[in-house]
């Protein structure tokens, strides 16, 4: 009885892979009613059900039950294992759908995580492959969590809607995470960036590259920006192209923005120049939202400072998007923890919108798998 005293209970599909994420974490067993119920296609879809399945590789003595129609899901986490592994995503997604949950998993694992998962690493919807490298690897390594061994490496690109891409992810465990003070993003000193092109002429990496140059020379001079056209079997089943941008300030925060073509057959052809300008633009939008985490990886931070030990930790981020909100809600749920919130008005930081500082103490989480060597 005691076990079920504590097991939580959602309804709807939304936000599935923060509930599993926190769930396999705090060690509390999830139920989840209603996911779709109302549809014609009722229950998990695909790329959810690979998703439970990749939840279900990574740790040991999980129980997950779902009934006939996919409409209901128990889950009771085991612990987290770990290891040399291999996942085959869902093309409906891109691999940084899985790639994220895996960020906030990896750090406490019994043994260190080396996963190669296969399927779609750019598309139009979740953060690519190259973002997370680029945003989610420095911000890891600010919690205490690097070493030669923490790597995302790009073997193959694949885009949608065939897929065909293929990664390599490798993460050190740690027994427990640094608290941070990171409260000043600082000013902004150089922009990096990818412009990738498969399965179509090389050229076209060129023509974003110059694009999105034409827009950010008017702000600062240290500007590169690789081009990245991959042949042969590394190029994926379909073609397409798109540009990755990472913009770094003195103090070690990355903000970055993403954009890629349409998927074949779908939507009208996109110039590489409209595309490049665009990401450009997107670049600048982030950067007038600011903070010292960019808005892809609000949710990472708040959750590596809730878990890290019982000490202040602060940062101060743009504003929260809407899944940063809910998952603060769900952090409450799982963890009873609050997090302190101030808002800074642009007037006080002299720059950009407004930015939101988030305070808590960490609850003390301590990686019980990890022996000690």
């Amino acid at each position: 009885m005691a076990g079920e005293a504590q097991c939580l209970s959602y309804a709807g599909c939304n936000f599935l892979r923060q509930r599993l994420v926190l769930s396999t974490l705090s060690g509390r067993p999830l139920k989840i009613r209603k996911i779709r119920a109302k549809e014609e296609d009722p229950g998990l879809r695909d790329f959810e059900a690979s998703f439970i399945r990749l939840i279900d590789k990574v740790t040991n003595g999980s129980r997950i039950e779902i009934n006939q129609t996919g409409t209901t899901l128990y889950y009771q986490p085991g612990l987290l294992y770990g290891g040399s592994l291999e996942h085959d995503c869902s093309p409906s997604r891109s691999i940084g759908y899985y790639l994220e949950s895996l960020l906030c998993l990896a750090p406490f694992m019994k043994h260190p995580l080396k996963i190669v998962l296969r399927g779609v690493t750019n598309d139009q919807v979740d953060p690519s492959v190259d973002v997370l490298k680029a945003t989610a690897l420095p911000l890891l390594k600010k919690f205490g969590i690097d070493g030669e061994n923490l790597e995302i490496k790009i073997n193959r690109r694949g885009m949608p809607p065939k897929a065909g891409g293929e990664i390599l992810f490798s993460c050190p465990v740690r027994k427990v995470l640094q608290p941070i003070q990171f409260t000043d993003p600082g000013k902004i000193k150089r922009i990096r960036g990818t412009a990738y092109s498969v399965r179509v002429s090389p050229q076209i990496a060129n023509r974003m590259v110059e694009s999105a140059r034409s827009i950010l020379n008017k702000f600062l001079p240290d500007i590169y920006i690789y081009t990245d056209h991959m042949k042969g079997v590394s190029s994926g089943k379909s073609p397409g192209f798109g540009m990755c941008l990472t913009a770094e300030t003195i103090n070690g925060t990355v903000l970055s923005a993403e954009l890629a073509s349409n998927p074949q057959g779908q939507g009208a052809a996109v110039l590489p120049e409209e595309l490049g300008q665009n990401c450009a633009k997107l670049l600048l939008e982030e950067v007038y939202r600011g903070g010292c985490v960019d808005s892809t990886n609000q949710s990472l931070a708040l959750l590596l400072m809730t878990l890290g030990q019982r000490d202040v930790s602060k940062v101060l981020l743009g504003p929260l998007s809407p899944y940063t909100i809910e998952f603060l809600r769900h952090l409450r749920s799982f963890f009873q923890i609050m997090f302190k919130i101030e808002t800074k008005t642009p007037e006080e930081e002299h720059m950009g919108g407004e930015k939101v500082l988030m305070t808590c103490v960490g609850i003390g989480f301590s990686n019980l798998s990890k022996t000690v060597r």
